[in-house]
């Protein structure tokens, strides 16, 4: 269980650092190519970090190896899979997101994807989905709204409709990519560690090679590279693969659904990061957030289990 606790702190650390990169210049400086560009540009930077961190951290461990076999394999074809739906589309649309609506907001609405994965579940795995799961995925669907209407009045938000939007697209990428992986990791040939250097490698060149040139990115990319702020992105890619680590470990130990429903602590940690800011959530924010992390638990997980006994694994 603390695997997964773990994934939430560390990536409410990476949103905070990583809005805090989106805020410094060239990323924030209002130009026609840093409105156009530094959502896509900073998180192509992150994943291509992320991945850079993760190759380093598999070289020291003597795994490269592993991975590069495990991809040959089709079980290793099912993790690249999920990690495209979980960078280039699920990462993209989190990052625009918390330039558009920021980090609190972003973290809240994508803390939605364990109730969409355990419904993709059902669908492509199978997998039993209760009448009180259910209830209480509409509930959480009923906090997304509220905090939406919330974030419609907001004065602080850039383009409130757009950023929503964005989060929700980081719902599906993210919920996607979790039912993937745990797919990819039940069979030999593919562990957590080497799961995650595929998931990372994968999304980190099609960034590089595909997403960045079809969007003319790779000027401004440049001009970015050398910054402070890339400094800060690297630094909050730091926080995002030691994340990942313990979440596809917690995926790997307890399942795709339970490691799911204990990341989104992360929404949780980020709003106290996010007062440590100045950013004090309203009542409407403090409800909602409360209903969606309620709902998405509850849908996310076993019932027998969660109001059972204590597991002894």
């Amino acid at each position: 269980m603390h695997y997964g606790i773990l994934s939430g702190a560390l990536w409410a650390l990476d949103t905070t650092v990583l809005s805090i990169a989106l805020a410094m210049s060239p990323f924030s400086d209002g130009t026609a190519a840093a409105v156009a560009f530094a959502a896509i540009v900073s998180s192509a930077f992150h994943d291509i970090l992320c991945a850079l961190w993760m190759t380093i951290y598999s070289a020291i461990k003597g795994q490269l190896g592993k991975a590069l076999a495990a991809i040959k394999t089709r079980d290793g074809l099912v993790v690249a899979a999920g990690a495209l739906l979980g960078g280039p589309i699920g990462m993209s649309g989190y990052v625009m997101a918390i330039n558009l609506i920021g980090p609190s907001y972003t973290a809240v609405i994508s803390a939605f994807y364990p109730a969409f994965g355990t419904l993709l579940a059902a669908i492509v795995l199978k997998e039993k989905v209760t009448v009180p799961r259910m209830i209480a995925l509409a509930a959480a669907l009923l906090g997304i709204v509220g905090m939406s209407a919330g974030a419609l009045g907001s004065d602080a938000m850039t383009n409130p409709v757009l950023g929503i939007a964005c989060a929700l697209l980081c719902v599906v990428g993210w919920g996607s990519e979790a039912v993937f992986c745990a797919w990819g990791m039940k069979g030999d040939s593919v562990d957590d560690e080497t799961a995650l250097q595929i998931r990372e490698t994968t999304s980190g060149l099609v960034y590089a090679l595909i997403v960045l040139p079809v969007f003319g990115a790779w000027g401004f990319a440049a001009q970015a590279a050398p910054t402070m702020a890339t400094g800060t992105v690297a630094l909050s890619a730091l926080a995002g693969v030691a994340s990942y680590l313990f979440y596809y470990k917690a995926i790997s130990k307890i399942g795709a659904a339970r490691g799911m429903a204990l990341n989104i602590s992360y929404s949780a940690w980020a709003v106290i990061l996010g007062i440590a800011l100045g950013n004090v959530p309203g009542p409407l924010e403090i409800g909602c957030c409360v209903l969606i992390l309620a709902g998405t638990v509850l849908a996310a997980c076993d019932w027998k289990e969660l109001f059972g006994k204590t597991s002894t694994r």
